[in-house]
């Protein structure tokens, strides 16, 4: 049973800067993806950031230029640097995560994490 859990959620003041961690366990095979999502009051859960087993990433265009993805595969844990905030960053934030096994591929969401950008 794969598990992802978070830490790094908080408030942050304007302009400030907060990091993520999710590290994944139970995993036999390597994630293939992993990556961050967000979800506002009242809004659609969006993708805020993915990187891949081989580097890849990939950033909503609300974000670039402000945060940073990266991930230790040794660790199966992935990181959000998240600089310059702003409030509308405001929301919760999930760790997400893809592995394949026999060619099927499977989705892990982690409990989420609140991040609170207000002065």
């Amino acid at each position: 049973q794969v598990q992802l859990v978070e830490s790094g959620g908080g408030l942050v003041q304007p302009g400030g800067s907060l990091r993520l961690s999710c590290a994944a366990s139970g995993v036999i095979f390597s994630p293939n993806t992993m990556g961050w999502y967000r979800q506002a009051p009242g809004k659609q859960r969006e993708l805020v950031a993915s990187i891949t087993s081989g580097g890849s990433t990939n950033y909503a265009d609300s974000v670039k230029g402000r945060f940073t993805i990266s991930r230790d595969e040794a660790k199966n844990t992935v990181y959000l640097q998240m600089n310059s905030l702003k409030p509308e960053d405001t929301a919760v934030y999930y760790c997400h995560c893809t592995v394949v096994v026999a060619g099927r591929e499977y989705d892990y969401w982690g409990q989420g994490t609140q991040v609170t950008v207000s002065s």
